[in-house]
C-alpha cells in the first residue's frame, strides 16, 4: 500500500530539457502529419505514436530522446513504448508549445 502511494504521490526531479538538446537529444514529436505541418519544434523528428513501433529503426538506442505531442498525452504514451523496447533515456517532454518554450 505505501508503496502505490510513494507511485501515486511521485515526482521525477525536473529536466533540464535546453542542456539535453545541446547534449545531442532528439525530439520526437508524436503528432500526426497534419498537426506537425501546423506547426513544430525545429529540429524535430515526426513520428506519429502509432508508427512509433514499424519505426523504431530510426531512433537509436543510445541517445537521449524527449517525446512531444500536443498535450503531453501521446507523448507520454510513445515514451512508455519507447522504454518497453529498450530505450533507456527517455523522458516526456509534454506539449510541443511548452517544450519549445522551455528549449530558449
Amino acid at each position: 500500500m505505501i508503496d502505490l502511494i510513494k507511485k501515486l504521490f511521485h515526482s521525477d526531479p525536473p529536466v533540464n530539457y535546453s542542456q539535453l538538446v545541446k547534449e545531442g537529444a532528439l525530439i520526437v514529436d508524436v503528432r500526426s502529419k497534419g498537426e506537425y505541418a501546423g506547426g513544430h519544434i525545429r529540429g524535430s523528428v515526426n513520428i506519429p505514436v502509432d508508427q512509433l513501433s514499424q519505426q523504431l529503426n530510426r531512433l537509436p538506442k543510445d541517445k537521449v530522446i524527449i517525446t512531444c505531442c500536443a498535450s503531453g498525452m501521446r507523448s507520454a504514451t510513445a515514451r512508455g513504448m519507447l522504454q518497453s523496447k529498450g530505450y533507456p533515456k527517455v523522458h516526456n517532454g509534454g506539449g510541443w508549445h511548452s517544450l519549445q518554450s522551455k528549449l530558449s
